[in-house]
């Protein structure tokens, strides 16, 4: 029995500034779908190269007062990076929270807009550890 990766659904309530963040680790749309009569539209963002491996961005039109406050259920992405620090910083210069740092300079993470934690991965092995990420305290949940 054969089994393929489709995708990753995540619910936003605010696609623009949603795209925003994914947009910010890299990944581009690679398709969309909007439902006029389901009121909904679907939004397909992957790395670069890697069409096939998407997380979809699902957005209600008339709001989704089902989504819960803190996603903490739905576990998280991961993303592996080609430099930790230099994407942690990027971020950081964009307003988005270090949930946890770096500090052993392979693994951190961060939270979407709408609250999905998301891991990131220093590719091929850890960095060495670096200042400001070692004495970087955790802030808040991941």
């Amino acid at each position: 029995m054969k089994i393929r990766y489709l995708h990753t659904m995540v619910r936003v309530l605010d696609l623009e500034k949603s795209m925003a963040f994914y947009r910010l680790l890299g990944l581009e749309e690679t398709r969309r779908y909007e439902n006029e009569q389901g009121r909904f539209t679907l939004v397909f963002m992957a790395p670069p190269g890697q069409p096939e491996c998407p997380v979809e961005l699902t957005w209600n039109w008339d709001g989704d007062e089902g989504l819960p406050s803190d996603s903490r259920h739905f576990g998280h992405l991961a993303y592996d990076v080609e430099d930790i620090y230099a994407m942690c910083q990027h971020l950081m210069d964009n307003g988005v929270t270090i949930n946890r740092p770096p500090r052993d300079g392979r693994m951190a993470f961060v939270r979407s807009p709408d609250n999905i934690s998301i891991e990131l991965l220093q590719m091929g092995g850890a960095k060495e550890p670096a200042e400001p990420w070692v004495s970087m305290p955790n802030t808040g949940h991941w």
